[in-house]
């Protein structure tokens, strides 16, 4: 199986580094880390890191998956992304997308009639992209699987694994990875945070949302005047 992962400048380190190091582990499996060049990229945190293949040399994928962070912001206008996706996806068996990758999805036009999940930050921009929001923290339809934010990646990757390899393959994964989660806190989602909490997180994302839903929009609205 030929997977590839789509990384890209200010991509969340543990939106690719938790579930790319799971999917490995699919048997007669290799997973490139893919953009569209080998040179040094930065996340965004700063930390320096390589994909390990450009577009013209991932070859065609079985796997696409596409995390996020706040780097997508460029990929939902950047129209040569967009290609690779959408042209990789006609044969791709899995489509997959985790926290705000989705939406880099949703903008190739890979989730249009789909339902699907990502970050509780930007959830509601998921309609438009045409996707049918859900609030889970793993989605499947059909040959599309996404996860909401960041840690959920985790879990996206282990139903993606049952899902290519079987049950058994999966749970061995996750006892090897020792996946275990009892976190000292139960502040995981918006529905068990506090709403101070929660509007307080907003309000510190809310300048790249809204720049995103800003993007989407222009894009829906393109697309419509291309139908009427």
């Amino acid at each position: 199986m030929n997977i590839g992962m789509l990384v890209f400048p200010d991509i969340t380190a543990i939106d690719y580094v938790a579930p790319a190091d799971l999917l490995a582990r699919i048997p007669q499996s290799e997973l490139k880390l893919v953009w569209k060049h080998t040179e040094q990229l930065r996340t965004e945190l700063g930390w320096e890191f390589r994909a390990t293949h450009d577009f013209a040399t991932c070859g065609q994928l079985d796997m696409l998956v596409v995390p996020g962070g706040p780097g997508i912001g460029p990929l939902l206008q950047d129209e040569e992304v967009l290609r690779f996706l959408s042209e990789q996806a006609q044969a791709a068996q899995w489509i997959v997308g985790i926290c705000t990758g989705p939406l880099v999805l949703g903008a190739a036009g890979l989730l249009q009639g789909y339902e699907a999940t990502c970050h509780w930050a930007s959830h509601d921009l998921l309609p438009a992209t045409g996707a049918i929001a859900v609030d889970k923290r793993v989605v499947v339809d059909r040959n599309r699987v996404t996860g909401a934010g960041m840690t959920s990646g985790i879990d996206c990757a282990l139903k993606v694994i049952e899902l290519a390899g079987g049950e058994d393959l999966a749970k061995g994964v996750q006892l090897f990875a020792e996946y275990d989660p009892q976190p000292p806190f139960d502040t995981g989602t918006p529905r068990k945070a506090s709403p101070d909490l929660v509007q307080a997180m907003r309000d510190k994302v809310a300048p790249i949302v809204e720049e995103r839903r800003k993007v989407l929009a222009e894009r829906q609205g393109r697309s419509e005047g291309r139908l009427s």
